[in-house]
């Protein structure tokens, strides 16, 4: 936890000033951004299908590269 105490004769403004100081120089914030969004890790099964999808399609771009019409030179 962070702690900012007020020093003797010190504006409002910079004890608001030094705490987003400390806050930012912590990385407390961008943890908790970090965990905001979280997403959970894929499971074996999804990475295998995501894998054989992945080949399946360069395979039919590779047949779709061969099968395109050869460009024309100027």
């Amino acid at each position: 936890m962070l702690k900012v105490t007020k020093k003797e004769k010190e504006s409002p403004q910079n004890l608001v000033h030094r705490f987003t100081k400390v806050v930012r120089q912590s990385g407390v914030l961008l943890q908790t951004r970090g965990h905001q969004f979280h997403k959970r890790a894929k499971s074996d099964l999804a990475k295998k299908r995501s894998a054989l999808r992945r080949v399946e399609l360069r395979k039919e771009r590779a047949i779709a590269e061969k099968m395109a019409k050869p460009k024309q030179q100027r």
